[in-house]
Formats: C-alpha cells, structure tokens, sequence
C-alpha cells in the first residue's frame, strides 16, 4: 500500500488536471450524445420486422451495435469514476487510510483513458475489422526463413495475447527450416488498424544457427497486412484476370497426407498478386477462401495508392510502400529491438519475439496520428 505521502503525490492537482484534460479531449472525439443516438438508432434497425432476413447485413449491424453500446458505456463509467477522484481526494489528504484505495482509482482512470483514447487512433475506412497477415522470408537464405518463421509465431502470439481469434491460412515450409510465406486471418475489434503498424521490413542481426563457423548473419522478413472486406461488391474482380492452378496440400503425413489436389493458387493478372490457400479439405472452400484473400489484397493496394495520393498533396515524400525497413532486432553482440519510424525501443529481445508489441505499436499509431 502507498504511504500517505505517495498517494497525495500521486493525487496531486497537476495529475488530477491532466486527468480531466485527458477525459475533455476524448469526451469531443467521442461525440457522447452522437454516440447514443448511433446506438437507438441501431437498435431501432435491430428490432424491425425481417432484420434477419439479410443475415449478411444483420450480422454487421449487431456488431456496430455491440461496439458502439461497449464504447459508450466505457465512457460513462470512466466519466462517473473522473467526477469522484477530487472529492476522494479530498477526503484522503484527512484520512490516510484511503491513501491505497486512491492510488489504485487513478491508476484504473488513467489505464482506461488510454484504452478509449486507443480508438481515436483508427480513423481508416478499414481498421475496425479483421486483418489479413502474410510474412515472407526475405533476403539470407535459411537464416531469413527461419527469421520469417520467428515473426510468423510473434505477430500471431501478439494476436492471441489480445484476445483475437487467429486462423493460419497457408504456410509454405522452407527447404531446410523456417518458411517461406505464411498467410493468417485475425478476427477482432480494431485488428486492422492494430496490424497496419506492422506493415514493412522487420532485420534480425544474430548469430547464425545454420553456419558451421557460427557466423553473425542479418535476416530480413516482410509483413503485408491487407483488410478483409466482406462486402464482396465493393472490390470487383474479372474471372479472365484470374489464373488459377491447384496442387496438392503438405500435411503431416500418413493418415493426414493430402491425396488431391485440394490446394488453391490464384494469380490476379493485372497486378501480379498471388494468394494461396490449403487449410480447408475441399477444392471449392480453399478457392473461396482465397478470394476473399486476393479481395483483401486489392483492397489493401487501392488504400495505398490513396494514402501515395493524399502524401503527393501534401507535398510529402512519405514512403507507404512493404518495402521500407521497420524495426530492426539485435541478438548480438547485445540484445535490442528498435522501431526505426518512432525510434522506440526494448531491451528485452525474447519479451518481444514472445508477442510484446503493444509498446511499438502504440508508438506508431500515435506518430501517424500526430503526423496526418
């Protein structure tokens, strides 16, 4: 429990101040009684006569629904919880007993705030919803694919510590270890717009495990996130800009070996895009499943050349393209991750490539915000 001296530091006015200043700013990004009208009229939607005759529509309706009332309710809870602080404050500077129970009100307010300030930060036309992964081995050979494999298990750890629901799509094995690509779906609030901060080059300076002299080697992996649209008139394809090919999918052998060519490539013409699908047993759902893959790709290319177009009027040299180097991770001679677009950093490797991205990721989001 904090002394009686702490907790009047930690309830000092200039922290109460900041405090409320924080809650003022969210309270004009949120727009409450906007928000409240949202929420009727949606339940207004949700309680005609054939709402569920369109299950597609319904289903994306009950979701705004359930986000906006969890947002709005956070909110008047985190108000309520803000207008108690100073007269409990007040009544800890006479009684020292209440010191602890102040000091645990201010941390749960402030890691709220930060929680719905979050939301301010994805403002894109797709970052409510669900993200496409994919991580491809880069230049250094075996080194390289067994990096890509290394980021393949981060980024999906840091789904699941999120709560999201994770589903590996397609894995191509490489020759000795590690993979070559690798593409999983991430189903949640805000997974798009959490993932774009991933987007680029990420290098991995170690000791190589696969040189004999045990040399110290540099890898790279590239991350491509895409939104998963399923409005699929929203992205139209032309079947004669299709190249479709078949193979059959790797398994784990014996009973599990794949005996028909159930696997799907599809190759979008215009733009070279390739996706690739064989975790569904039949030809017809791995093919659908890669559709819906390439519409998200597409979608993904039309949002960067928007984003190329709006940086041309502003006159900026901004780089929105896979190619540029992200972050770079240090096993040797000493152990360092650093974002190089935010200069944020941890020492603790491991921590990391165990899915602690939250700190890098929340640093990107607040540079771009800051930025546009």
């Amino acid at each position: 429990m904090a002394t009686p001296t702490a907790a009047s530091s930690d309830a000092s006015p200039q922290r109460l101040a900041a405090i409320r200043e924080q809650l003022a700013q969210l309270t004009a990004y949120l727009d409450p009684p906007r928000l409240e009208a949202r929420v009727a009229e949606l339940e207004r939607e949700m309680g005609a006569p054939g709402f569920w005759d369109d299950q597609e529509r319904a289903a994306a309706i009950s979701a705004e629904h359930a986000r906006a009332a969890r947002k709005l309710e956070a909110y008047r809870a985190l108000a309520r919880d803000v207008e108690d602080l100073e007269p409990l404050a007040e009544m800890a500077q006479e009684d020292p007993d209440l010191a602890g129970e102040l000091g645990e009100q201010i941390a749960s307010v402030e890691g709220r705030l930060a929680q719905l300030e979050e939301e301010r930060l994805f403002s894109g036309r797709y970052d409510a919803g669900d993200a496409l992964v994919t991580v491809n081995a880069g230049a250094g050979g075996t080194d390289a694919q067994d990096w890509a494999e290394m980021v393949l298990r981060m980024q999906m750890r840091w789904a699941e510590k999120r709560g999201f629901e994770v589903e590996l799509l397609e894995a191509s094995p490489g020759e000795e270890a590690g993979i070559k690509s690798a593409t999983f779906r991430v189903r949640g609030e805000n997974a798009y717009g959490l993932y774009s901060a991933e987007k680029g080059v990420h290098r991995l300076v170690r000791l190589s495990p696969f040189d004999s002299a045990h040399r110290r080697q540099t890898s790279f992996a590239g991350v491509e996130v895409a939104p998963v649209v399923e409005d699929t008139g929203e992205i139209e394809i032309d079947e004669d800009d299709l190249q479709v090919d078949t193979y059959r999918a790797s398994g784990a052998g014996g009973q599990h070996v794949n005996k028909t060519d159930s696997a799907v490539r599809i190759t979008h013409k215009p733009t070279g895009i390739v996706v690739q699908c064989q975790n569904e047993r039949s030809q017809s759902s791995n093919r659908a499943t890669a559709m819906a893959m390439l519409r998200a790709k597409l979608a993904e290319l039309e949002e960067r050349k928007r984003q190329e177009e709006i940086a041309r009027e502003k006159g900026e040299a901004q780089d929105v393209n896979f190619g540029s180097q992200i972050r770079s991770y240090v096993l040797h001679p000493y152990t360092m991750v650093k974002d190089h677009r935010t200069d944020f950093e941890m020492g603790d490797a491991n921590r990391v490539l165990d899915g602690d991205l939250d700190g890098f990721v929340r640093a990107y989001l607040l540079h771009a915000a800051n930025r546009s």
